[in-house]
C-alpha cells in the first residue's frame, strides 16, 4: 500500500477509531480508487518508441522540418504535471508517417516517467476491445471499461479517423471523449484527416470536446518516414548447374521442363 499523501490513514485509504470500532473514508480514497481503476487499462510504451527522445532521430529531424510543432511538445513535457492537472492535451495532424505518433510518444513517456497512468491506444484496437466486452467471456462490463478510460491521467489515442464509422462508434468515442471532458482529464491524439474529415468520422460534438481540451491541432508536415527504412531482401541464389547427358551416348533432344529439373532422358538408338 502507498503511503497517505495527507498523513492521515495508513495507507489503507480507512480512518480507524478502535473505540468504537468503526472505520469511515479518508480523504485520500478516491484517489486510491482512481489509480485502481487506471492500473486496469494503462498502457506501456510500444517497443518501437522506447528509445525515442529530443536528442535523437527521428525527433532531431522533426523539429528542422516543423520547429513550432516540436517547440510546443518541448513546453508541454517541460510542465507535464501541471498540463495533466488542468487537464490540457495536445492533438498532431498530418499526412501517413510524417511523425505524429513519434511525438505523441514524446508525452506519453515522459507523463508515465513523472508518476503519471497512461492508457495508449491506437483508435481500431481500442473499439476492438470495447466490442469484446459484449463477449460472453469478457471479464468486464462496457460501461466498467469505459469508466477505467476516463480514470487514466492521460489517454493516448493513435489513428483518430482510421477507424469504420458507424453510430455505435461515434457514441462510444463520444462518451469517453466527454467523461475525460467533463472530469477535466487530458488527451494526446494523432490523425491523418482535417476538421471537416475528422467531424464526419467521430461526429461535430466530439470534434468540439477535443478542440476545448487539446487546442488547435498541430501540424507535422514532411514526407513518409517509413519509405527511409533500408529493407534488406534475401539474395536470390545462383541457378543449378544445367545437367548433360554423357558425351559417349546419343541422345534425343531433350524437351523444355520446369528450370532446375534436368530433362527426361531420351531413347538410345
Amino acid at each position: 500500500m502507498s503511503a497517505c499523501p495527507d498523513g492521515l490513514c495508513d495507507g489503507s485509504g480507512f480512518l480507524y477509531d478502535e473505540a468504537r470500532r468503526t472505520a469511515r473514508p479518508c480523504r485520500c480514497r478516491p484517489a486510491r480508487i482512481a489509480r485502481r481503476k487506471a492500473a486496469a487499462v494503462q498502457g506501456r510504451i510500444p517497443r518501437r518508441f522506447h528509445g525515442v527522445g529530443f536528442d535523437r532521430e527521428p525527433v532531431l529531424s522533426l523539429e528542422r522540418s516543423n520547429p513550432h510543432t516540436v517547440r510546443e511538445v518541448r513546453r508541454y513535457v517541460d510542465a507535464v504535471s501541471e498540463r495533466l492537472a488542468e487537464g490540457r492535451g495536445l492533438w498532431f495532424r498530418g499526412d501517413v508517417g510524417t511523425g505524429k505518433t513519434t511525438l505523441a510518444m514524446l508525452i506519453s513517456r515522459r507523463a508515465m516517467e513523472a508518476g503519471h497512468t497512461v492508457a495508449i491506444y491506437s483508435l481500431p484496437r481500442l473499439l476492438a476491445l470495447l466490442r469484446d466486452t459484449y463477449s460472453d467471456d469478457s471479464d468486464t462490463t462496457l460501461l466498467a471499461l469505459v469508466d477505467r478510460l476516463c480514470a487514466v491521467d492521460l489517454l493516448h489515442l493513435d489513428d483518430v479517423g482510421a477507424e469504420q464509422s458507424s453510430e455505435w462508434v461515434l457514441e462510444q468515442l463520444y462518451t469517453i471523449v466527454n467523461g475525460r471532458y467533463e472530469e477535466g482529464r487530458a488527451i494526446v491524439l494523432t490523425t491523418n484527416l482535417d476538421d471537416a474529415e475528422l467531424e464526419g468520422q467521430i461526429g461535430a460534438r466530439t470534434v468540439s470536446r477535443l478542440n476545448e481540451i487539446c487546442g488547435v491541432a498541430l501540424p507535422v508536415y514532411g514526407e513518409d518516414r517509413r519509405k527511409d527504412v533500408h529493407i534488406r531482401y534475401p539474395e536470390v541464389p545462383e541457378a543449378p548447374p544445367r545437367w548433360e547427358p554423357a558425351a559417349s551416348a546419343a541422345w534425343d533432344e531433350p524437351e523444355p521442363v520446369p528450370y532446375g529439373r534436368p530433362p527426361r532422358r531420351g531413347t538410345v538408338d
